[in-house]
């Protein structure tokens, strides 16, 4: 299978592509402060909004182009039993279904698409959808009905999309839904920014869009659902390695 290659600044032009009007309206909010007042508070705390936004550009070219997300090395050092049968779940926007075809050759996936326009309202992923086309046989749903058969997955992967799923109720119903397609034995890998110390560096106030590592493992057994393991992928992502809890559904 061919080698997939992503460019030095994929991630990157990705997230500006995307987010454009909160960086443009950013700059014209901090050029125009810093073009008409004459405080020098105000002016210092301008500037410290522009560096603080440079910075988060920075850790998130770390994150999206240099660290091993992407690379899906780190999955190497995740015990996943077996992986015959694996399914991807995304938001919307699908970078990784590829990737997962490419490290797992001998084995069957599905992808699920959950965005629903109505409930799900990210500006950015209706742009990602617009400029990149689906996974082929990338099939539609709902989160409280996963069309699979009970027991009948290995791995399911839901990689930076299950934070989309703003509703806490809908959430666990949806991870719930996730448990009963689950093999015995099978995994569930969640990966994630958290809302923490790190991801609050990187990117202030947008750090709320995260949801705690106590709210993840709140939903987490709401659904039955056992944290085998906890991963940092980078300081900024963590990856959890769920399994069912033997609790009847």
């Amino acid at each position: 299978m061919e080698k997939i290659n992503r460019t030095p600044f994929q991630g990157i032009i990705n997230i500006i592509r995307f987010n454009w009007h909160f960086y443009l309206l950013s700059l014209l909010a901090l050029a125009a402060g810093l073009l008409f007042t004459q405080y020098m508070m105000v002016r210092l705390l301008l500037w410290g909004a522009t560096a603080a936004i440079l910075l988060s550009l920075v850790i998130s070219w770390y994150i999206y182009d240099r660290s091993s997300l992407y690379s899906l090395q780190w999955l190497d050092e995740i015990t996943l039993r077996t992986h015959r049968r694996i399914v991807n779940i995304h938001a919307g926007f699908d970078e990784t279904s590829r990737l997962l075809a490419h490290k797992f050759p001998e084995a069957g996936l599905q992808v699920f698409d959950f965005y629903n326009r109505e409930m799900h309202t990210e500006v950015s992923i209706e742009r990602a959808r617009k400029r990149y086309a689906s996974y082929a046989g990338t099939k539609t749903i709902s989160t409280a009905a996963v069309p699979l058969e009970p027991a009948s997955v290995d791995v399911v992967f839901l990689l930076l999309a299950a934070h989309e799923i703003r509703d806490p109720v809908e959430r666990t119903i949806f991870f719930k839904e996730l448990r009963r397609c689950l093999a015995a034995d099978g995994r569930i890998v969640v990966l994630e920014h958290l809302r923490d110390t790190p991801n609050f560096i990187a990117y202030t106030i947008g750090f709320l869009h995260f949801f705690s590592g106590a709210n993840w493992r709140r939903t987490f057994e709401g659904a039955q659902l056992t944290l085998e393991k906890e991963k940092k992928i980078t300081p900024f992502l963590s990856a959890f390695i769920l399994q069912k809890n033997g609790i009847a559904s």
